[in-house]
This record gives C-alpha cells, structure tokens and sequence, in this order.
C-alpha cells in the first residue's frame, strides 16, 4: 500500500499501544517483538524482520546491521524492553538510518509500565 508517512507511522503505533495493553511490561524483549511482528501483519501492513542492512565505508562493506522490524519499506521500529532509554538507543537508530536510507525509525520500549516510543528523523 501506499501510506503518507504520518498515516503509516499512526497505524504502527497504534498496534504499539495494542501489544502494550495486552501484554504489560516485564516479558523479555523477543515477546514484544514477536507480538508487535504479528500485529503489524494483521494489520495489513508489510514487514520485514531482521533486515539486514549493509555498512559502507569508502565503497567497501564494513559491517551489517539487523533492524527489528521494518514496515512498508519506510519505517524502522525498533523494540526494546528495557529500564529506560539511553543515548546509544538513539544513537542505533540514526545508525539504522544512515545505513539504510530510510527517514524514520520508531523506537518502542515495552521495559515500562506505560510504553514509551519516540520517532527519530534522518
């Protein structure tokens, strides 16, 4: 399908909240993935899990990256399920953005009582 950004952005945190009410905090991050996963495929969006993502420096690969979970080809979500954010969270995800062209990630932490998820722009 063919979404405008804020639109699909809507849709993805939409089932953010729904895996969030359903599930709470305190299960390991791979249950939120998964979860999340299922929801954005039911949906309707597309997705791809661990997309890998190749590292360039000078022309030559240096390294890959495995973003979680990557929606209609435009949205990096990225989940964790942590105590709180910290800068190297953010720092992954304009790392994901960097490598892979794309403008938006959303990164979701279930590791709280109230989920928190923030859009980060290349």
């Amino acid at each position: 399908m063919n979404y405008q950004k804020d639109e699909l952005t809507e849709k993805i945190i939409a089932c953010v909240y729904a895996v969030s009410n359903a599930l709470g905090n305190g299960f390991l991050e791979k249950v939120y993935h998964n979860a999340l996963s299922h929801a954005l495929s039911k949906s309707g969006l597309l997705i791809e899990v661990e997309k890998e993502f190749k590292v360039l420096f000078d022309g030559v690969v240096v390294g890959d990256y495995f973003a979680d979970i990557v929606t209609e080809n435009e949205v990096i979500v990225e989940v964790k399920a942590i105590q709180s954010l910290d800068n190297v969270h953010f720092a992954q995800c304009m790392n994901y953005l960097k490598s892979s062209g794309l403008k938006t990630c959303l990164l979701v932490n279930f590791g709280t009582p109230k989920v928190q998820i923030k859009r980060i722009s290349n």
